[in-house]
C-alpha cells in the first residue's frame, strides 16, 4: 500500500517531523519548485518552550499549538499526512509508515528528540516527562488531582507524598518548572486549598552537575540558584536520581525523598527510525551529518534539528539541541536545495548563537546575549517578548498575552481544571483506537 500523494513533475521532498526544524523547512520551500510532503504523528505544531506553562495551569494547550494544515492552506504543492514513519530504505528512496510506503527524491529527517531516562526502566515507567503538550496536560491533571486527594488524606506521610514534587534536571525546563511550582505554592494554593498547610509542600530540584543552567554563563547559573532558593525550592547539585518506586525517590548520595511525583527534565535523546546505517547513529541517539546536513554516503538524505549530530570547531561535541539550531539548519538546507536546482554549490552550515534565556518566576529571569548578560525584571520582560512573538498565529499570541497580563495583575492562573477523557462504550473495532487516544 502506498500513501496517496499526486504524481508531479516537481522533485518530491519528504519531511519527517513538524517541529521547529521540519516546519521551518516546509515553510521556506512552500512556494518553490518542489512538491513537499510533511509527515507528523500529530496534525499540529507544538511550541515546546511553553509546555511547562500548560503543566502549571498558566496556559491552555490550544494556545501553544497550531494546525499544520492552516499554515499551508494556500500552498497547493504542500501535502500534510498524519502518520508515523516506521522505517526508511535509502537504497530505493522509500519510507514506510503506518499508512503505507512513499517514495521521495529528497528525504529530510526532523523527528526531534524524546526524553532520555538513561536506561533506567524503573524511572521511565513512573516519572512524568514533558516532551509533548499531552504530557504537559497529564502533569497538570496529576498535580491538581493530588492536591484534591491531599485534602482528605489522614495519614501525614501519604499526604506529604501527594504534596511534594521532585524535579530532575537543572536545565531551562527544570528551572522553569520548579520556579512555576514555587510560585503556585506561594500565591495560588493558599487561596485554593486553605485547609492545607502549604508550608509543608516541598519542591526539590535535583541536578547531576555542579551548577544549574550549565549551557549558560556562570553568572546566569548563580542568579538562577539564588532566585530558586528565595522561592524556597530545595536545590541539590551534583546529585543523581538513581531510582523511583512511585513513592520514594533515591539519589546517589543515599538521600530518600518522599514524593509520588517525579518530573523528568534531565535529558533528551534523538528519535530514530529503522533502516539507517547503525554506523551513522552516534551518542545521544543522533544521526551523524556533515556540514551540508547530509547523512554520509547519501546525497539526498538529510537530518536537521535535535536528531542531527553536526560538529564544527566551536561545537566539537555536536551543536546544542535547541530551537534556534533547528531553525537555522533548516533555513540553510532550504537555501542549499534551491542552490542545487540552479547548479550552484551548497553552503556549509555554521551556527550563530543568538543567546539563551530562562525564566524562574515573576520578575525573575536570566538572559545571556552575545553582547550582554542581565538578570531580574528586565530579563523577565525580554523573555516574555521573545517567546510571545515566536509563537505561531496572531490568535495564539493574543490569548497568551491576555493570560500573561491577567496572571501578572491577579497573581492567579485561571486554568486549574482537571479534565479527564470520558470513555464511550466501544465496539470491538473501535476499542484499539480509543485505547490509543486515552494513552496520548
Amino acid at each position: 500500500m502506498t500513501i496517496n500523494i499526486p504524481i508531479s513533475d516537481q522533485k518530491r521532498i519528504v519531511i519527517v517531523g513538524g517541529g521547529f526544524a521540519g516546519l521551518t523547512l516546509a515553510r521556506q520551500l512552500a512556494k518553490k519548485q518542489f512538491q513537499i510532503v510533511l509527515i507528523d504523528k500529530n496534525n499540529y505544531h507544538q511550541f515546546q518552550p511553553l509546555f511547562y506553562q500548560v503543566a502549571m495551569s498558566g496556559l491552555e494547550p490550544s494556545s501553544i499549538v497550531f494546525p499544520l494544515r492552516k499554515l499551508f492552506q494556500k500552498q497547493p504543492n504542500v501535502f500534510i499526512r498524519m502518520a508515523e514513519v516506521q522505517s526508511v530504505q535509502p537504497e530505493i528512496n522509500t519510507i514506510h509508515t503506518n499508512l503505507g510506503e512513499l517514495s521521495y527524491d529528497y528525504l529530510v529527517l526532523a523527528m526531534g528528540a524524546d526524553t532520555n531516562f538513561f536506561g533506567n526502566e524503573q524511572i521511565a515507567s513512573r516519572a512524568i516527562p514533558m516532551k509533548s503538550v499531552s504530557e504537559a496536560l497529564y502533569l497538570r491533571n496529576r498535580i491538581l488531582n493530588d492536591y484534591e486527594k491531599a485534602l482528605t488524606t489522614q495519614d501525614p506521610q501519604e499526604r506529604q507524598g501527594l504534596l511534594d514534587i521532585v524535579v530532575v534536571g537543572g536545565g531551562p525546563t527544570g528551572v522553569e518548572v520548579a520556579g512555576s511550582l514555587a510560585e503556585m505554592k506561594k500565591f495560588i494554593l493558599p487561596k485554593d486549598y486553605p485547609e492545607l498547610n502549604t508550608h509543608d509542600l516541598r519542591i526539590h530540584l535535583v541536578e547531576g552537575t555542579t551548577r544549574l543552567l550549565n549551557t549558560m554563563s556562570e553568572q546566569a547559573s548563580r542568579k538562577a540558584l539564588q532566585f530558586l532558593e528565595a522561592l524556597d525550592v530545595q536545590v541539590k547539585l551534583n546529585t543523581f536520581v538513581t531510582g523511583f518506586d512511585g513513592r520514594h525517590v533515591h539519589t546517589n548520595d543515599g538521600t530518600v525523598l518522599r514524593a509520588n511525583k517525579v518530573i523528568w527534565a534531565a535529558g533528551v535523546r534523538g528519535s530514530i527510525i529503522d533502516g539507517l546505517p547503525p554506523e551513522y547513529i552516534t551518542k545521544g541517539n543522533r544521526i551523524t551529518v556533515n556540514r551540508f546536513h547530509q547523512v554520509p554516503s547519501y546525497d539526498n538524505l538529510f537530518a536537521v534539528g535535535d536528531v542531527a549530530y553536526m560538529t564544527e570547531e566551536k561545537y566539537p561535541h555536536g551543536q546544542p539541541q535547541v530551537a534556534q539550531v533547528a531553525i537555522q539548519q533548516s533555513k540553510n538546507l532550504a537555501q542549499n536545495l534551491l542552490r542545487q536546482g540552479k547548479g550552484q554549490p551548497p553552503r556549509p552550515f555554521a551556527y550563530r548563537d543568538p543567546g539563551s534565556m530562562a525564566t524562574i518566576g515573576r520578575h525573575l529571569a536570566v538572559v545571556d546575549l552575545p553582547l550582554a548578560r542581565f538578570q531580574g525584571a528586565f530579563a523577565w520582560f525580554v523573555w516574555m517578548f521573545v517567546h510571545l512573538f515566536t509563537l505561531l498565529g496572531v490568535k495564539n499570541r493574543l490569548f497568551v498575552f491576555i493570560n500573561w497580563v491577567w496572571n501578572y495583575f491577579t497573581y492567579d492562573q485561571s486554568l486549574r481544571l482537571i479534565i479527564r477523557p470520558k470513555v464511550p462504550k466501544a465496539t470491538n473495532e473501535q476499542a484499539p483506537v480509543l485505547e490509543e487516544i486515552i494513552q496520548h
